[in-house]
């Protein structure tokens, strides 16, 4: 929800008045029939060629769509008349609700064909339109979310919007047919008026948007407060954070991971923890398939939203490797590697390399989770007499079940612990344990008949760079090479087909065709993520490729004058609306794309001691304190960039003979260790110090001859003594330039 301060009112109350006149002008009530049922032969619209998956699948529409693009917003000036703008995805459950009430109702399509130029959008493709008009909505509604509906100008200033509308009018709210025909009365009678509304309008959220940044000081008080404001959030009874609908917020539990190994506090772990397990054990897990449901609608994790987002598994892998690098839980292992698992299945092209962005959460618009839920008679049919009988008590799996539309459809999750189901039917645990698992294969294979929901195939740069991070961090906690091996072939791939070398990164692989210029989120993921490759291959061509995108971001992005990033270039013939500038920082819910640049920054400071990605960090990070302060949880992924910025970071240098089996063992010995904010580099001990930070490099110079492959771990100006051991190093990882409380030197 976008807060607007005291200079923000006034923008708002234009924006409160200029929708009382839409919803006030032209009354008419709205018909009593049931709508008509479509029964002429569809035809293909515009859409039908798009690149987009969610926007090919409005190409039988009757509505006369447009891509966002000057042939829209020309038309519209021509004919006068002003945009029905719609923006969703592909896996948008109410998405697909709008389109079949509205968009598919020949009636209402022919309304819109003859009073507005309707164009539609892809959240996923386009997030800097997406980003821009949620703003407007928001400030208008209180509230935003797919799918987004607005009502603009020609020149693509908001004159009324909303998210859902239903088809007619409903207990109280406004219905499609009825705001189609006041936004268009009341544009024609008052254009004047409304254009100049809606355009000072936009001037004004605009401004409030520059003056929401607020710089300040940099300290670790930043980082205290937006911890504090994260425990202040937390559900000490259900686990995670807020209430109900409850999302799973990786950035934070990531955050309280970090923290609590820093300063010893017990309770951060704990906090972080619940949240893990609660997810782990709850609906929001599909516990056939693997995979991280989006988000949960109720506080107790129980029913999902059952879409499956990339950006999600992979926040989601990373922190539950941590975590079981960190604890050692098995759990943690078997959800992460389950993750895994569902990934390779369903949401990558193995072939080639590159994750998928997304599985939706219905197979049709009458679906209600069919695909992932269970009546009892459906889980009997499937399993042997004895394996129901586990298998029921384990999954809680009732006559009358969880879902909405349909009660007798029950949700998974784990409603009684296997030790417990083995008590009640005096079994071992052994035996419980192997029914559950014989039955959770045989619902799986089950499942995998059924119409399944469809999978977007789309490749996303940003998405692909979380998930890479997230399987990177996998293959170290779970020493899971074939993980590693296809990270490494995603960011391959990326690299030979996303860059051009005049319009830089891109936002979407695509085939042939126009591309999609990439955005700050592109550039920064990835960045992070070729630097997770160098650190756990020692390979210089990943540290160099996280350099040059780094570069280019300042470059393309940078903001000279006040410092941070802006989110997306300028086409200085776009719309005025996307020639507005906007520094996302807010975890949103990805990690806030200046925070992520910021890390990238003092990541690459770290490897290579260039005091100008130091700067460039500093200036980052110093442009948003004000605003992180405020912001609290929601700038998570800015505390974890302060803290790598803040903090020095453990140093290890392995040197030995690349080919050397000891020097490998040092490596990995390193790798399966949690020490998040840490510096890996390989050195070949004929190089003597060169690259190394100075206390190493001194370190070095004076060792003389090695004989065996020999670790050194320095923590500021304190080094340990060198070892040769991979236990012992181990050790050092975990230990050394903690003080007892837990604290780290120079912090």
């Amino acid at each position: 929800m976008t807060t607007f301060g005291k200079q923000g009112r006034p923008a708002l109350s234009r924006l409160l008045l200029l929708g009382a006149a839409v919803l006030a002008a032209g009354w008419v009530p709205p018909s009593e029939a049931a709508p008509k049922k479509n029964t002429e032969t569809k035809t293909v619209n515009r859409l039908a060629q798009s690149k987009s998956s969610y926007l090919r699948s409005a190409a039988g529409q009757p509505v006369a769509w447009y891509e966002w693009g000057d042939e829209a917003f020309r038309a519209a000036k021509q004919q006068d008349k002003p945009v029905l703008l719609d923006i969703g995805a592909v896996w948008c459950h109410w998405c697909h609700v709008i389109d079949r009430e509205s968009y598919e109702n020949p009636e209402i399509a022919k309304m819109i064909n003859e009073l507005f130029i309707p164009v539609k959008v892809d959240v996923d493709a386009r997030p800097d339109i997406d980003r821009r008009y949620q703003e407007v909505v928001q400030a208008l509604t209180g509230q935003g979310g797919w799918p987004l509906t607005a009502f603009l100008t020609p020149e693509g200033e908001v004159i009324y919007g909303g998210t859902y509308f239903p088809p007619e009018d409903r207990q109280g709210m406004p219905g499609m047919k009825t705001i189609l025909a006041r936004v268009s009365q009341v544009y024609k009678e008052k254009k004047e008026d409304v254009t100049a509304q809606a355009k000072q309008l936009h001037r004004d959220i605009a401004q409030v948007s520059s003056e929401s940044i607020k710089p300040g000081e940099l300290s670790p008080g930043i980082l205290d407060q937006i911890v504090a404001n994260i425990m202040e959030r937390r559900d000490e009874e259900h686990g995670g954070f807020g209430e109900a609908p409850k999302f799973p917020a990786p950035t934070a539990v990531e955050l309280l991971m970090r923290r609590h190994l820093a300063t010893g506090d017990k309770s951060y772990l704990d906090t972080a923890a619940k949240a893990l397990d609660a997810m782990a054990l709850g609906g929001i897990r599909d516990h056939l398939g693997g995979a991280m449901h989006r988000y949960s609608t109720d506080s107790s994790w129980r029913v999902p939203h059952f879409e499956v987002m990339l950006y999600l598994e992979g926040e989601i892998l990373k922190i539950y490797a941590q975590a079981y690098q960190l604890t050692g839980n098995q759990r943690y292992a078997d959800v992460g590697r389950e993750i895994t698992a569902y990934l390779s299945s369903t949401l990558s092209d193995q072939a080639k390399g590159g994750f998928y962005g997304s599985q939706d959460a219905d197979f049709s618009p009458e679906d209600d989770g069919d695909y992932w839920t269970w009546t009892l008679d459906e889980a009997q049919q499937v399993l042997s007499e004895e394996e129901f009988e586990a298998v029921r008590l384990y999954f809680g799996i009732e006559e009358r079940g969880e879902m909405r539309e349909n009660p007798a459809k029950n949700v998974l999750y784990e409603a009684m612990p296997a030790a417990e189901v083995a008590k009640k039917l005096n079994k071992t645990p052994e035996e419980i344990n192997r029914r559950i698992a014989g039955g959770k294969r045989k619902l799986l294979a089950a499942r995998s008949r059924r119409e399944t929901p469809f999978v977007d195939k789309t490749v996303y740069v940003n998405w692909n760079g979380l998930m890479v991070s997230g399987y990177l961090a996998a293959s170290s906690a779970f020493n899971d090479q074939e993980a590693r091996v296809f990270a490494l072939k995603t960011l391959d791939r990326i690299w030979k087909e996303g860059i051009d070398p005049k319009k830089g990164l891109c936002h979407i692989l695509e085939e042939g065709g126009a591309r999609t210029v990439g955005f700050l989120e592109d550039y920064a993921y990835l960045s992070n993520a070729f630097l997770d490759a160098y650190e756990v291959t020692q390979q210089d061509i990943y540290l160099e490729r996280a350099g040059v995108l780094a570069d280019q971001m300042v470059k393309r992005f940078g903001d000279n004058e006040a410092g941070g990033f802006f989110d997306a270039e300028i086409d200085p013939n776009a719309i005025a609306v996307l020639r507005t500038r906007r520094k996302p920082v807010q975890d949103s819910p990805t990690p806030g794309a200046n925070s992520a640049a910021a890390l990238v920054m003092a990541r690459l400071f770290h490897y290579t001691g260039q005091e100008l990605y130091k700067q460039t960090a500093e200036e980052t990070l110093a442009s948003f304190a004000g605003t992180a302060r405020e912001h609290g949880f929601f700038a998570a992924s800015f505390g974890i960039a302060l803290e790598s910025y803040l903090e020095e970071p453990l140093h290890i240098v392995v040197v030995g003979k690349p080919d050397d089996q000891r020097t490998g063992l040092l490596l990995k010995a390193v790798e399966g260790v949690y020490r998040p904010n840490r510096v890996v580099q390989a050195a070949d001990a004929a190089r003597g110090g060169q690259g190394l930070p100075p206390a190493l490099a001194e370190l070095l110079r004076n060792v003389g001859a090695l004989n065996a492959p020999t670790a050194f771990v320095c923590a500021g100006a304190s080094c340990a003594a060198p070892t040769g051991d991979p236990e012992q190093l181990k050790k050092l990882v975990q230990t050394f330039g903690l003080t007892q409380s837990g604290a780290i030197h120079g912090g």
